[in-house]
């Protein structure tokens, strides 16, 4: 089976890399492209063009903002066959992320966030270490802040269009200690896909620190 696999704000493509090595093992063709992250039209348009390459059906699998990415795919998403949501943001018709995170306590990972005069907004060093990657490794944690790749603050405002997940099949791993997405939001957004949930220990960035719960859940959803 094809996988493509999509990174969140404030990472890249090597996020995935353990859930790759365990996927390819199994005999999956995978692929994990950097995402421009310089607005939502952008990175779906780089989703777009990397399943247009695809040779057949592929499972298409989100983390946190990528999440936002797969369901802005609508009801265009060439050879797609299922989703899986990584402790990422499901939303519905109508609904933006600025919005919605408004509604609640700001979540740890988020609190300080600085946005730069260019509109790009980063994550500092200490609020990534300690909270957006609370579970790894401090030396780890660090070099994946090095490499962060900032998010255009329009991506908050945009409104969701038709969402993705109401025409395909889909699969949800919440992230019961996650710092930057609640949650008890991660499971509402399960609930109301009607996806296979499953719930493992991690934090925010479970494909880092759980990849083979994370590359299990992405091989069921290659099943059906």
């Amino acid at each position: 089976m094809n996988i493509v696999l999509v990174h969140g704000a404030w990472a890249d493509g090597s996020c995935w890399s353990d859930v790759i090595a365990r996927l390819q093992a199994d005999g999956h063709r995978v692929t994990a492209p950097q995402f421009p992250l310089t607005s939502l039209a952008d990175d779906v348009a780089r989703l777009r063009h990397v399943l247009e390459a695809q040779d057949g059906p592929t499972v298409v699998a989100g983390h946190s903002y990528g999440g936002q990415i797969i369901t802005a795919l609508g009801t265009d998403a060439p050879n797609a066959a299922a989703l899986v949501y990584i402790a990422a943001f499901g939303l519905d018709e109508g609904e933006a992320l600025g919005a919605l995170l408004s509604q609640g306590p700001t979540p740890p990972a988020l609190e300080h966030l600085v946005t730069d005069k260019q509109g790009f907004i980063w994550l500092p060093e200490t609020d990534f270490v300690g909270h957006f990657a609370a579970d790894v490794d401090p030396v780890r944690a660090r070099v994946l802040h090095a490499v962060q790749q900032p998010v255009a603050g329009s991506a908050f405002g945009d409104v969701m269009g038709v969402p993705s997940w109401r025409s395909l099949p889909t699969w949800y791993l919440v992230a019961a200690h996650d710092e930057a997405i609640p949650p008890a939001a991660e499971r509402q957004f399960a609930n109301r896909m009607g996806a296979t949930t499953v719930e493992a220990d991690a934090g925010h960035l479970a494909m880092v620190t759980h990849p083979a719960e994370v590359a299990d859940l992405i091989t069921a959803a290659t099943s059906g």
